[in-house]
């Protein structure tokens, strides 16, 4: 059942979710505040944008064109009126289609891409969730990490960003699917739950067709010891950071 929820930690900010389907969670809003944009950043894309949440935030970063792309139709609706909601239908357009479709005819215009994709390889021997949006959302059904950096670089422009989030078992297939699409690892950074876990997520930013030269940035513990949410984090998400 659709819910509309504040999105923790900025104000005035809400977002229609349905627990059936997809809801947000700490991946989204790392990456929506990892990503730099740049001042003169004109045009943004967001792929696998599902309910709007990765792109609702940058918006609080940027004057630049924000665009997100999702595949699923009921994701998409609830996207569109978060927009509604937050008067936002001015600075961020969604679009229902496949991202390998919406890449035709596009080359070399974006400044920056940010991307929450689908986790998990898709075997059809294994056990999955039962819900169709779900399975989409999670499992590489539709579009694999290969496709996704494959179609960053075919709008990119030179010099252009790619920046996304995933779990740490899949750092190598993302690093190396970065590179093999000529968009070259700038900066990494871990996600540990606390300081005694193992890291569990990573963000990394590639640019196209830049030269080689990679940052490990400080990892992020998102909480203390005793469960309560880490001052980095808290930071985080009150730092509003144009590059």
């Amino acid at each position: 059942m659709k819910v509309l929820n504040d999105i923790l930690g900025y104000k005035g900010l809400k977002l229609y979710q349905d627990p059936d389907c997809f809801c947000f969670s700490l991946d989204s809003v790392v990456l929506a505040n990892y990503c730099k944009i740049r001042k003169r950043d004109a045009n943004i894309v967001e792929f696998c944008s599902g309910n709007g949440v990765v792109s609702i935030i940058m918006s609080r970063r940027t004057n630049a064109n924000i665009v997100g792309i999702e595949i699923q139709k009921k994701l998409y609706d609830m996207a569109n009126e978060s927009l509604e909601y937050n008067n936002l239908t001015d600075r961020i357009t969604f679009i229902n289609d496949d991202i390998k479709n919406f890449v035709k005819d596009k080359d070399n215009y974006v400044d920056l891409i940010v991307c929450n994709p689908p986790y998990f390889k898709y075997d059809e021997s294994n056990k999955i969730n039962v819900s169709i949006e779900k399975q989409i959302a999670r499992h590489e059904l539709c579009i694999n990490i290969d496709e996704i950096c494959s179609c960053a670089t075919k709008i990119l422009k030179d010099n252009g960003k790619l920046c996304i989030v995933h779990r740490t078992d899949r750092f190598t297939d993302v690093y190396d699917a970065m590179k093999k699409y000529r968009i070259e690892p700038k900066r990494i950074k871990f996600i540990y739950n606390n300081e005694e876990s193992q890291a569990e997520m990573f963000l990394i930013e590639g640019q196209k067709n830049a030269g080689t030269g990679l940052i490990i940035d400080k990892p992020l513990l998102v909480r203390n010891l005793d469960g309560s949410y880490s001052d980095e984090y808290k930071k985080l998400q009150e730092e509003i950071i144009v590059w």
